[in-house]
């Protein structure tokens, strides 16, 4: 990717469509973000670059990034031909962290939110992206202190692309509340499930449920405009909750709460990864696909949001309401068969209970803030 951030606009959209128009179909990637933590009072603490600097010449060097703040850390899978190698990638990238945390003394969690660290007390990187961020968005760069998962899906086909995109518009609030694990910031119990949401793709300018786009070269206008009227100054600043990926021809699904337990990280990456594949088989099949205008999406994302897997749903084609674990349960089943070919079925399935609603339930139940965030922490591994 850092080639292609140093591409001209011009440059960077050409090698966006050729890179589409030339890739390839249903490569997976996953990455997932973790805050850092004090090992005694799982407070964030401000470490990245000694993270950075202990993965040189290890199993994470490539695979280690920043993420807007030194009390933040990324790690990557890398391009891989199928699910099942993702998986093991994903396991062994959180083994290999968790090492690294080991030899510096150090702790991890993959919440979407920290419950009570200060968003004022966070450092912001130093590299030249974030340095422009940080410029760019002062105040709604300096509060982002939240921890995702991403997906990329390999698809091959520009105007393809665009469709895939257009049509994962309307499942966005099924993967959040699926998701959902951050319902305490700021020392607050929100009552919300995902805090993260709120905070990110609420506040960032182009964030959160991308327009409708005829095709590529409708997108490419766009890209244009935004370009020409300096909106943006480089690619990156489109931080939609699902976007065609201009370095990697990938579409990349970025609504998702971090994950604190590795077996529902991967369940939600499969569920991503099968529910995309399912949409690229419909869309080369001319099956119909769902084009709901933002305001409808928006109303099931403010209930994901709200409530994440605990309340219901709205059916946007029928205007039924239904509980949202059913709603879940029938997207599984749609994308059952491609999930069967890709041999991602055994990990699908809706959980009892997600992250939230586990957080929520002990809260609830009277604990602290503080004993319900060290039940989420990933505790070092001791080399």
């Amino acid at each position: 990717m850092g080639e292609a951030q140093r591409l001209t606009p011009e440059e960077q959209i050409r090698f966006a469509r050729e890179g589409f128009d030339s890739g390839r179909d249903l490569t997976v990637a996953v990455e997932e973000e973790f805050a850092i933590l004090d090992p005694t009072t799982h407070s964030l603490v401000n470490r990245f670059e000694e993270f950075a600097e202990a993965a040189v010449g290890t199993e994470l060097e490539g695979n280690l990034v920043g993420e807007l703040i030194a009390s933040e850390v990324e790690v990557r899978t890398g391009r891989c031909e199928t699910f099942a190698e993702a998986a093991l990638a994903m396991a062994d990238r959180r083994r290999q962290l968790l090492e690294l945390a080991g030899r510096l003394d150090a702790a991890l969690c993959g919440t979407g939110t920290h419950p009570w660290s200060p968003w004022q007390e966070q450092r912001i990187i130093d590299t030249p992206h974030y340095r422009t961020n940080d410029e760019i968005l002062r105040y709604v760069v300096w509060r982002n202190n939240s921890f995702g998962l991403h997906v990329h899906v390999g698809i091959h086909g520009a105007d393809r692309a665009i469709a895939v995109t257009n049509a994962l518009r309307s499942f966005l609030p099924e993967l959040l509340a699926f998701s959902a694990s951050s319902p305490f910031v700021e020392g607050v119990y929100t009552y919300l499930h995902s805090a993260r949401t709120e905070i990110f793709t609420r506040m960032f300018p182009r964030c959160g449920v991308p327009d409708l786009y005829d095709g590529w070269d409708h997108y490419e206008r766009y890209l244009r405009f935004l370009y020409d009227t300096g909106s943006i100054t480089e690619h990156t600043q489109i931080w939609w909750s699902v976007r065609p990926h201009l370095a990697f021809p990938t579409v990349e699904i970025r609504i998702c709460d971090g994950q604190p337990e590795l077996a529902e990280a991967q369940s939600l990456a499969a569920l991503i990864y099968a529910l995309t594949a399912r949409i690229a088989r419909a869309v080369d099949e001319g099956e119909p696909l769902p084009a709901h205008p933002n305001h409808m999406i928006e109303e099931n994302l403010w209930r994901a949001i709200r409530y994440g897997l605990s309340q219901s749903f709205i059916d946007l084609d029928r205007g039924e309401v239904l509980p949202t674990r059913e709603r879940i349960e029938r997207l599984i089943a749609w994308i059952g068969p491609v999930a069967d070919e890709l041999g991602v079925t055994s990990y699908l399935g809706v959980p009892e209970t997600n992250a939230a609603q586990r957080q929520i339930a002990l809260c609830e139940a009277g604990e602290s803030l503080e004993a319900i965030y060290a039940r989420e922490v990933l505790e070092p591994v001791r080399v």
